[in-house]
């Protein structure tokens, strides 16, 4: 989980720096994108060892 929201914040920042843009922050969109998938695998994990009990 931690992997995967740090990866899209090292992007969001590396985004910022290279391609500015004075309405968009890439950083704070692509926190909230990686904190979604996160959340999203990790329920999708504990679906799965719940049916497999």
């Amino acid at each position: 989980m931690g992997v995967i929201i740090f990866l899209f914040s090292y992007l969001g920042t590396w985004l910022d720096e290279n391609h500015p843009s004075p309405k968009i922050y890439y950083h704070k969109i692509l926190i909230m994108v990686g904190v979604a998938i996160a959340l999203y695998n990790v329920f999708r994990q504990v679906n799965e060892i719940n049916k497999t009990k």
